[in-house]
């Protein structure tokens, strides 16, 4: 038998593939046979690696999927032109009544559904209008009202917390890092009294429940209870500040950020002995309570402890020890002998002092970041707040889990729970003040413009709920505290 060469069992196997490839693929007309003739011979011009007969078969499968696509193209179009002649008939009969516009961009829609252009069209369009739905919606809810009532200015440094008296005169009380406290008339914004007994910055300011006395936490190391008696001047008429809805979307203008030398305020009688000093840290004061009943008070240091005081005597009566970090904040239950102290640790603990043999203490972590203050309610709720921008509410019965959390778009602050209408208020590290209810829902924020809301970080919110000009106060980094007016309608304090 004649033996085949190499050269022509490779020939007749590559003519067999060739042949097997053709056959795979549908025959065209003579116009296409001819434009492919003329693809293959601009092929053959051009410079490539592949071999000639690769590029052949993919030049014929891609001429079958284009043909592919022109068919459905087609019928497409067919389709499109089928329904609009069904519309009319239908139009035509009168059938097509309120709804037959909308049938008419549905059945529409469906048939273009593979045409992208007009797809992306039509997901514009809903946008838009869905857009407009909710805002309509939102337009039409009602919406907590914040008018900024008063500004409290006359400090030489920035404000770190402020408190409200219980007592009779009600005042206001804030504590600086210029080394002084200050007490506010709230209707008039003038100073009453000027605290100057300190040697370090002011970190908190605290009033007594049932007499006229103070108590301040200080960097210098101690905490002082002072006394002061002070007579409210004549009401002044409030500025005609229109009530501002609490928008999302106003900002604030850093062309005001230059802070000029603030003048302090003018024939302020101060004091400069503390009536009780305290002393027995060995580290920044950052914070300081009453206990109920005001005979004993606590204090939080940087030295990692919480020291509880007997007032009369001042001696110390318990080191409350075993936070890993500085503390940053304590707080007293207003009915029961409980304490509660937030640390750099990212927990906090509630001391339980009602049964005086036993002094039980538990450890709460729910946070990522220092907690940076943790209040009660008047219930049986804690509320605490962290640098990791989440508050979160717990129900002292089953502290396991929070039973609501708020989520932030910054650190927060020291917090405060507003007792009649149960308003968590949030000051913020990005200037920022929000209002959020006891399961989490937001609120409002209240406005920043040009002229209005603070400058800088705001440190601390207290609420006050005998007053009715004034019922939320915050004070910031920027030198002042704010009075504020919160309206909240019925119908959101049900929710």
């Amino acid at each position: 038998m004649p033996v085949e060469s190499g050269s022509s069992t490779a020939a007749r196997q590559a003519k067999q593939k060739r042949k097997s490839h053709s056959l795979s693929i549908r025959r065209t007309n003579s116009t296409e046979q001819e434009r492919l003739g003329l693809q293959r011979d601009m092929l053959d011009g051009q410079d490539s690696k592949l071999p000639l007969s690769l590029r052949s078969n993919l030049l014929d499968l891609f001429s079958q999927i284009e043909r592919e696509f022109e068919n459905l193209y087609i019928e497409n179009l067919e389709l499109r032109r089928d329904i609009e002649t069904l519309n009319d008939r239908l139009a035509a009969e009168g059938q097509t009544l309120e709804g037959a516009d909308l049938a008419k961009g549905a059945l529409k829609t469906k048939a273009s559904h593979s045409t992208s252009q007009l797809s992306q069209k039509l997901k514009t369009t809903y946008k838009a209008s869905t857009s407009k739905i909710v805002s309509s919606f939102k337009a039409t809810t009602s919406r907590a009202v914040c008018q900024l009532v008063r500004e409290y200015v006359g400090h030489r440094d920035g404000i770190w917390d402020l408190s409200v008296s219980r007592t009779q005169p009600v005042v206001l009380g804030t504590a600086s890092a210029d080394h002084s406290a200050m007490l506010w008339s709230i209707e008039t914004g003038k100073c009453l009294l000027k605290y100057m007994g300190h040697q370090g910055s002011v970190n908190s300011i605290k009033f007594h429940p049932t007499e006229q006395m103070a108590l301040t936490a200080s960097g210098d190391q101690t905490a002082h209870i002072w006394r002061y008696m002070v007579q409210l001047p004549t009401p002044q008429p409030v500025a005609d500040i229109s009530q501002t809805p609490c928008e999302d979307d106003v900002d604030f203008s850093d062309k005001d950020e230059a802070d000029g030398e603030v003048e302090g305020p003018n024939d302020c009688p101060s004091v400069r002995v503390a009536t009780t000093t305290l002393r027995s840290h060995q580290g920044v004061v950052i914070a300081a309570d009453w206990l109920v009943g005001g005979k004993q008070v606590v204090t939080a240091s940087w030295d990692r402890a919480a020291n509880l005081y007997d007032v009369e005597t001042s001696e110390l009566v318990h080191s409350l020890t075993g936070h890993d970090q500085e503390l940053t904040h304590c707080c007293t239950h207003p009915t029961q002998r409980l304490v509660v102290t937030s640390s750099r640790d990212t927990t906090f603990r509630l001391w339980d002092f009602r049964d005086p043999s036993i002094h039980s203490v538990n450890v709460f972590q729910g946070h990522t970041d220092t907690v940076t203050s943790a209040v009660f309610t008047v219930g049986d709720n804690v509320v605490s707040g962290s640098d990791d921008r989440t508050v979160k509410v717990w129900d002292l019965k089953n502290m396991r889990s929070p039973i609501a959390t708020i989520r932030t778009d910054s650190a927060v602050n020291r917090i405060s729970v507003s007792v009649t209408q149960k308003i968590i208020a949030l000051p913020h590290d990005n200037r920022q003040v929000r209002l959020f209810d006891m399961a989490g829902v937001r609120l409002a924020r209240l406005p920043r413009s040009n002229r209005q809301g603070h400058r800088r970080m705001v440190c601390c919110s207290a609420w006050c709920e005998d007053n009715t000009s004034c019922n939320l106060f915050t004070c910031g980094f920027d030198r002042q505290a704010i009075g504020w007016n919160i309206n909240i309608p019925a119908l959101l304090q049900e929710k």
